[in-house]
């Protein structure tokens, strides 16, 4: 059956739970293999930076291959994606029990399961979207607390597992452990919504049908199954739409904007383990570090969802997203300062709520800008746009501890990306504003609505430069101004 509307309800609570466990199984296994940085570095004899490569790796091919899962997602099946991509983040993680060298490892746990976890993350959030509207962001906020309550249980289970079976022991059990992704997969149960609705490929074989619509309808038919035929031209037409809001003046800016908070947030995740050690905090305080760290991630992201879907401040999410991103960069400028487990704890609790808080709010953002039926595509491109700070950042990081012999340059270089990624979003919208500001003094002419009244291109030309809310601002001025 064809929905109208996201159902808001529903087997979408069953998708979210799904998706939850997505989380868990690719965010949080990523961010526990942190865990085994001292284990490696001792047994291979590395240093920082050969060593921080692995967990670049599996971030960066994650986040590089998003866009392969969501084109398996919307061409074949978004149950199809995940459970190939839990068969192939498994295999990947029983091999790398096996590794002898760094070598082995980077393909191994950073290529295999890298790619496998990027056919399951991006299909799966952006199947959420499909299935909420109203109660998007609580929704999200659920779904993606996987990866806090995941790093929660997984950081001292995974630590207990290296003392009792060793590091190769762990990863073997991990190995099985991701193979619930399969399960995952099999939840994804698919959804019509009214929105996707294509013209069928019978009807444009109808002769009362003009030659002239024909070739319109089936430019306008797109984004089908891949296993179905279609014409080569449809079919290059489809791939392009899927893709135009790349052009969008909202989408450059929040992409550009996710490019240095991802090079901000990586580096915590790999070093906040061998940093707390290096100050004299025990093996088991360190992890517990990261325990803290997810579990008050977990709030963050359901306290953010719920708070962010209020009618209060359901208009103002931009602000809420940029406000949680500066107060993880001021975080992270104040960590080097912070050389004691009971100093630790309290950075631990802000940044796990306000990094809980803006990734609830990545997949809402990105469908505001975009619409939900472009949101898996454009979740894919955001999440790709993360794979090359998340490949370079830790390796950059450890490299400045290498040369400097000490974390505060790579803490502080995190806290100013992270930092300047806000401000970027927030002197966008500030331009926003004084770009409609500028507008609506335009409108005040009268010659001037009329003018744009009774001829399009002068609208068009107006407006320009502007994007789509934009126009629709214009319109709706012009129009209570003709009313009047």
């Amino acid at each position: 059956a064809r929905h109208t509307g996201p159902p808001d309800g529903g087997w979408g609570w069953m998708i979210v739970a799904g998706c939850f466990l997505v989380t868990i199984c690719t965010r949080a296994v990523t961010r526990c293999i942190s865990i085994f940085f001292v284990e490696f570095q001792a047994y291979f004899g590395q240093d920082y930076a050969r060593t921080a490569w692995i967990h670049s790796i599996v971030d960066c091919a994650t986040m590089l291959c998003a866009p392969l899962g969501s084109l398996i997602s919307n061409h074949v099946s978004c149950q199809v994606g995940i459970m190939l991509g839990g068969l192939l983040a498994s295999t990947g993680l029983i091999l790398s029990s096996f590794a002898t060298s760094l070598e082995h490892l980077y393909l191994s746990l950073g290529v295999l399961t890298g790619l496998g976890f990027a056919l399951c993350y991006s299909p799966a959030i952006a199947m959420v979207g499909k299935y909420f509207n109203k109660r998007k962001a609580l929704a999200y906020g659920i779904a993606m607390s996987g990866s806090g309550i995941g790093t929660f249980i997984l950081a001292p289970v995974v630590q207990l597992l290296i003392e009792q079976f060793s590091w190769r022991g762990a990863l073997l059990i991990l190995g099985g452990f991701v193979l619930n992704l399969c399960v995952c997969g099999a939840l994804m149960r698919p959804i019509s919504l009214k929105e996707d609705c294509k013209p069928a490929p019978e009807f444009l074989e109808q002769d009362y049908v003009p030659e002239t619509e024909k070739q319109d309808l089936k430019r306008m038919f797109i984004c089908s199954p891949l296993i179905k035929l279609r014409p080569h031209e449809s079919l290059c037409y489809c791939s392009w739409k899927e893709y135009d809001f790349l052009l969008m003046p909202g989408f450059m800016v929040l992409a550009v904007s996710v490019l240095f908070m991802a090079y901000g947030c990586s580096p915590l995740f790999v070093y906040l383990v061998p940093y707390a050690l290096s100050v004299g905090v025990s093996h088991h305080q360190a992890a517990f570090l990261m325990s803290i760290l997810g579990v008050i991630d977990i709030i963050g992201n359901i306290t953010f969802g719920w708070l962010t879907d209020r009618r209060c401040l359901k208009k103002h999410r931009y602000f809420c997203y940029l406000f949680a991103v500066g107060m993880d960069g001021l975080c992270c400028l104040f960590l080097p300062v912070l050389q004691s487990f009971p100093l630790l704890v309290p950075f631990s609790f802000t940044f796990g709520y306000f990094d809980g808080a803006y990734v609830t709010l990545i997949p809402v953002m990105t469908a505001d800008v975009v619409g939900t039926s472009l949101l898996s595509s454009a979740l894919g491109i955001v999440y790709f746009l993360h794979a090359i700070p998340y490949l370079v950042s830790p390796p950059v990081a450890g490299l400045l501890v290498d040369t400097t012999g000490s974390y505060t340059a790579s803490f502080l270089l995190c806290g100013f990306s992270m930092i300047f990624s806000s401000a970027l979003l927030c002197f966008a919208r500030l331009a926003k504003k004084i770009k409609r500001t500028h507008l609506r003094s335009l409108t005040g002419n009268t010659a001037l609505k009329q003018h744009i009244l009774t001829n399009g291109a002068i609208a068009y030309s107006v407006t320009a430069e502007l994007d789509q809310k934009d126009v629709e601002f214009l319109a709706v001025d012009t129009n209570i101004f003709s009313n009047r």
